[in-house]
C-alpha cells in the first residue's frame, strides 16, 4: 500500500473541493481475496455445463468476467486502486493499491515466460504480414481519430476541446495518444514535450482510463463471437489454426502429471526469469538514462523506461527457453500456471474501472469515444479489406491503446501459443509511439486553432 500525505498549509484550502473517496475495503491482502474469489466464481459457473450459466458463456467470454467484476466491486465503492482521505484538520493522504503494481511487474513477466515456453517461431512468422498491417492500421486510427473527434465534438461543444496556452485541451489529448499508440512511457514524453498544465492532467488520465477499458471489455466481448465475425470478414485463419494445432500437439506428446518437483521448477524458471528481468531493466534504463542523446529524444525516450526492458527480457528469456529441454514443461502445465497469473492481472486492471467516473466529464470523455470509435471503424474496414481474422483485430488493437500489459491478455484468450504475438506487437508500439503520437498532436493543433 503506497501513501502520500499533504501538509496542512498546502492543501486546507482545497478541503472543500476535494472528495473524500476511501473505499469500504483499504487493505490489499483483503482486495486480494475478493480479486481471487471473484475468478474462483467465474471459472466454477462457466465450467458448468447446462442451465443459464452455460447459455450466458456462449455470449459472454469468460476473461470479460474476470475483468468486469472487478470494476463492478470497484464501481460500487467496495473497492479502489487508489483514494484520498480527508482528515477533519484539512490533511489530505493519497493511497494507492500496490496489486496491479504486483501482478504486472512480478506475474505478468513470469507468465510471459511460461507461455512462450511452447512458442514455435517459425509458426509465428508463418502468420503473415496480417498482423502487422492491422497493429499498423490501428495506429492510423489513433492518429486521425483525435482531430477527427476534436472537430466532432467542437461543432456542438467548443469549450470541451478549447483551450489556450498551456491549458489547450490538444496539449493533454497528445498524452492520450502516446498512450494509445505506444505506452506509459510515450504518455509521459508527450506530457513533457507539449507542457500541458498538470493540475489539469488528472482529467485526461481519467479518459484514459475510462474509453481505454471500455474498448477492451468490447473487444473482450467479441471473442465470445470471433467465429461470426471471422465469416462476415471472410477471413483466412489456417495459419492461426496451424499454429494453434502445432502447439497443441506437441503438449499432447510431452503430457504427463505434474509433479512437486515439476511445480517448484517451473516457478523457479519464471521467477528466476522476473529477478533477471528485473536486474536487467533497472541496469538497462538507469544506463540509457545517462546518455543525454536517448533521455532528451522524445523518439527514443522509451528506452529509458524500465516496464520496456522488463518486457522484452522476460519474453527474450522465455524464447531462449523454448530452445532448450525445458520447452517439455509445457507438458505439466506451464501455460496454465502462465494463465492462472494473467487472470490475476485481468483482475487487478479491471480493478481499476470505475464505471462511475463516465459522469465526472462526459463531454471530454465523448472525445476519447468518437476517437476510439474512429480506430475501431477504421480496423473493421481494413480487416474486411484483406480478410483479417479477428485475432488480429483485436491483438492488433489491443497492442496500440492497452500495450504491453493488455496485448498478451487478449492473445492468450485466442490460444496460450499466441502471446508472443500480442507482446511483440506490443513491444513495436513502443517504438512507433511517439513519433506517431507526435503527428496525430500536430493534427489536433491544427484543427483546435
Amino acid at each position: 500500500m503506497h501513501t502520500r500525505k499533504y501538509d496542512f498549509m498546502t492543501l486546507y484550502a482545497l478541503t472543500e473541493v476535494v472528495k473524500d473517496t476511501t473505499p469500504l475495503i483499504t487493505k490489499d491482502t483483503v482486495v486480494f481475496g475478493l480479486l481471487m474469489i471473484c475468478l474462483a466464481l467465474v471459472f466454477y459457473s462457466s465450467s458448468l455445463k447446462d442451465g443459464f450459466w452455460a447459455k450466458f458463456y456462449k455470449i459472454v467470454p469468460s476473461l470479460l468476467m474476470c475483468y468486469l467484476l472487478p470494476s463492478v466491486l470497484s464501481s460500487l465503492g467496495i473497492i479502489a486502486p487508489e483514494w484520498k482521505t480527508v482528515a477533519t484538520d484539512g490533511t489530505v493522504v493519497e493511497t494507492s493499491s500496490n496489486l496491479y503494481y504486483m501482478a504486472s511487474r512480478y506475474l505478468l513477466p513470469a507468465a510471459l515466460v511460461l507461455m512462450t515456453l511452447s512458442i514455435d517461431l517459425k509458426a509465428v512468422f508463418n502468420l503473415g504480414p496480417k498482423a502487422l498491417i492491422m497493429f499498423l492500421t490501428g495506429t492510423v486510427g489513433i492518429i486521425i481519430g483525435g482531430p477527427l473527434a476534436i472537430l466532432i465534438v467542437g461543432s456542438f461543444s467548443p469549450e470541451t476541446v478549447g483551450g489556450e496556452g498551456l491549458d489547450a485541451v490538444w496539449r493533454g489529448l497528445s498524452t492520450l495518444a502516446g498512450s494509445w499508440i505506444g505506452g506509459g512511457a510515450n504518455q509521459t514524453a508527450m506530457l513533457e514535450v507539449y507542457e500541458f498544465n498538470q493540475e489539469k492532467y488528472g482529467g485526461m488520465v481519467l479518459v484514459d482510463i475510462v474509453v481505454a477499458n471500455l474498448w477492451m471489455a468490447i473487444i473482450l466481448l467479441g471473442i465470445g463471437k470471433s467465429l461470426k465475425i471471422d465469416r462476415f470478414f471472410k477471413a483466412d485463419s489456417s495459419a492461426i489454426e496451424d499454429l494453434k494445432k502445432r502447439v497443441s500437439d506437441y503438449t499432447a506428446s510431452v503430457k504427463r502429471e505434474a509433479t512437486f518437483t515439476d511445480m517448484m521448477v517451473m516457478l523457479g524458471m519464471a521467477f528466476g526469469a522476473v529477478a533477471i528481468a528485473h536486474f536487467g531493466a533497472n541496469f538497462l534504463s538507469e544506463w540509457t538514462t545517462n546518455f543525454p542523446a536517448i533521455k532528451e529524444n522524445i523518439y527514443l525516450s522509451f528506452l529509458t523506461s524500465q516496464f520496456f526492458w522488463m518486457i522484452s527480457i522476460a519474453t527474450l528469456i522465455g524464447i531462449i527457453l523454448s530452445f532448450t529441454p525445458a520447452k517439455s514443461y509445457e507438458g505439466t502445465g506451464a501455460s496454465r500456471i502462465g494463465s492462472i497469473f494473467i487472470y490475476v492481472l485481468v483482475a487487478t486492471i479491471g480493478m481499476k474501472m470505475d464505471l462511475t467516473q463516465i459522469v465526472e466529464n462526459p463531454l471530454l470523455i465523448l472525445v476519447g469515444i468518437v476517437w476510439m470509435t474512429i480506430h475501431a471503424v477504421l480496423l473493421i474496414i481494413m480487416a474486411k479489406l484483406i480478410r483479417a481474422p479477428y485475432f488480429f483485430l483485436a491483438v492488433g488493437s489491443q497492442a496500440n491503446v492497452g500495450g504491453a500489459a493488455s496485448a498478451p491478455i487478449v492473445a492468450s484468450e485466442f490460444h496460450p501459443s499466441l502471446t508472443s504475438v500480442g507482446v511483440l506487437l506490443a513491444v513495436f508500439g513502443y517504438v512507433v509511439g511517439t513519433v506517431g503520437a507526435i503527428a496525430c498532436t500536430i493534427l489536433m493543433q491544427m484543427v483546435a486553432t
